[in-house]
């Protein structure tokens, strides 16, 4: 005797044998990908593309959208040193607090080409803003800042340690 031991449905075919019968359990987003790719061939804007400028052009000013922080603790105080490729030392604000900094930096390239009848300009801009949080106290109003060839750094002096009290309960 013959036994079907799947769980898949099962159906009689015109010749009486038993068949399985496939299971239809596909994604739905798997199966829109599927029709989309089936109505249009892969590379359908590739000729569009050529006119398009490209994405790493327009991440310049801040490659990945944050340009890398690092934050480094002394002895006596704190170094800040942020990557700010491209970005003019008047288009910068930073602001100290005791506990975190916050840098502000803003570019703007314009590039313009003329050759006959043609002409091409493009506006690139791109803003900035991050707030990163100390690892101790520092004195805001003893803070330093240097900028050279797109290095921001900053000093901040660490602040005298909060010095222990003990409290007696009457």
């Amino acid at each position: 005797m013959n036994e079907v031991t799947s769980k898949k449905p099962v159906v009689v075919d015109k010749t009486g044998g038993l068949q399985q019968q496939r299971s239809r359990s596909v994604n739905p987003f798997e199966e829109m990908d599927r029709l989309f790719e089936s109505f249009f061939p892969k590379n359908w804007m590739q000729p569009l593309r050529r006119e398009w400028p490209e994405w790493v052009e327009l991440s310049l000013p801040f490659e990945g959208g944050t340009p890398k922080v690092d934050v480094l603790e002394r002895d006596e105080a704190v170094i800040v040193k942020a990557a700010l490729p491209g970005v003019d030392k008047d288009n910068m604000d930073i602001s100290v607090t005791e506990d975190q900094v916050t840098i502000k930096a803003a570019t703007k390239h314009e590039k313009e080409e003329e050759k006959g009848d043609y002409h091409r300009r493009e506006i690139s801009q791109g803003s900035y803003s991050r707030t990163v949080p100390l690892p101790v106290a520092v004195q805001s109003d003893k803070a330093k800042a240097s900028f050279k060839d797109g290095v921001l750094e900053l000093t901040l002096p660490k602040a005298a340690p909060a010095k222990r009290h003990s409290i007696k309960v009457e």
